[in-house]
């Protein structure tokens, strides 16, 4: 009997002028980082970079290294700055070609709409040598998957359905599981207690959100842990520390 990773990590790298221009607004990351948390793949580092294809190259090939899993998004449609698949095939070192189902796939999909499978519409149909293809149900041009790396549409309803097909086929970790704890004070007040409780549970991850209701300050602070009973350990220790500063405030009024 096999059991599943303690930890399987990936990255994102977002691709595109439009995202760092503002003319975008991204919305690949978010689903992304819910699929894979749903999943147990922890998603570690993300990073967006213009449609330059040395650029592309360096941060491909430093996440793929650091990461089981590189899923990347944009840059792979019919025009001249769709340039995702020439990058990562000059991170691979192979050939960029037109694949010959891509073009099959593409053909008769625009043939079945009466319209001409032109030389920019064909630029769609060019992977990586080798690489295998990410199905595509909305639009039809697939995406590819080379090594750890998996390259999707920037498009959000496509890269969507290219990740549903993806993700059950990935391995994956224990699932992170997490409980919060409502703290009703603010940071600056816990910001010194939490991290000795930190200190003193190294298997668990502690965050701390500050809210403010327009009147006073207050944080949510959520515990993290592959482990239940670790999870249930420092929770309860992050509420013992809660309650201790409420008695040291309460002895300082008095």
């Amino acid at each position: 009997m096999t059991t599943a990773p303690v930890s399987v990590t990936a990255a994102m790298l977002a691709i595109g002028d439009e995202l760092l221009s503002g003319r975008t607004k991204d919305k690949n990351i978010g689903h992304l980082a819910d699929v894979l948390t749903l999943s147990g793949i922890d998603l570690k580092e993300v990073r967006i970079v213009a449609d330059e294809q040395d650029a592309i190259v360096e941060a491909l090939n430093a996440l793929r290294s650091r990461y089981d899993y590189v899923f990347t998004s944009g840059g792979i449609g019919p025009t001249h700055d769709d340039i995702t698949a020439d990058a990562v095939s000059a991170a691979f070192g192979v050939p960029c070609v037109h694949e010959a189902e891509a073009m099959r796939l593409l053909a008769d999909m625009y043939r079945a709409r009466d319209m001409e499978f032109t030389e920019a519409r064909q630029r769609m149909a060019r992977l990586p040598q080798g690489a295998a293809h990410i199905a595509n149900p909305v639009s039809t041009a697939p995406g590819f998957n080379i090594g750890n790396v998996y390259v999707m549409a920037g498009v959000p309803q496509v890269f969507q359905a290219m990740v549903h097909n993806v993700v059950p086929h990935l391995k994956t970790g224990v699932k992170l599981l997490s409980q919060s704890v409502a703290s009703p004070y603010g940071e600056g007040d816990i910001g010194t207690a939490l991290g000795e409780v930190q200190k003193n549970h190294p298997e668990t991850s502690i965050g701390s959100y500050p809210k403010y209701d327009g009147q006073r300050f207050s944080t949510e602070i959520v515990v993290r842990a592959r482990d239940a009973a670790v999870l249930h350990v420092a929770a309860q220790a992050v509420s013992d520390m809660l309650e201790q500063i409420g008695r040291e405030k309460a002895a300082a009024s008095t």
